[in-house]
């Protein structure tokens, strides 16, 4: 038995009781690289509109409040959307600077 498992160890694990292990391309199949393409553009539209919006009201209520004579922390408010947009407008060229068409790292 030991010297059984030893002829597997030492064939460099290429073939267990007989059958070939399989090696598999490191890649997504092509119909599932679509479908999470779409989704990621989809996420990224929606972070975009997300972040107009979010500065628009942020807009609105320093003017309602400019106008009622109230002071409010609304800059700090318009400082995290625009970190957010930030955020959403890096993150597609960070990943593909780390990751090819692929899927591989660089």
């Amino acid at each position: 038995m030991q010297n059984m498992l030893l002829g597997f160890y030492t064939k460099g694990q290429t073939h267990v009781l007989g059958a070939a292990i399989p090696q598999p391309e490191p890649k997504a199949p092509s119909q599932l690289g679509d479908a999470v393409r779409v989704v990621l553009d989809l996420a990224g539209w929606a972070g975009t509109a997300a972040g107009v919006t979010g500065i628009m009201v942020t807009g609105i209520m320093m003017a309602v409040s400019v106008k009622r004579g109230e002071g409010s922390e609304h800059l700090s408010r318009l400082g995290m959307v625009l970190g957010g947009c930030i955020l959403v407008a890096t993150a597609g060229p960070v990943i593909s600077f780390f990751f090819d068409e692929s899927g591989q790292t660089q």
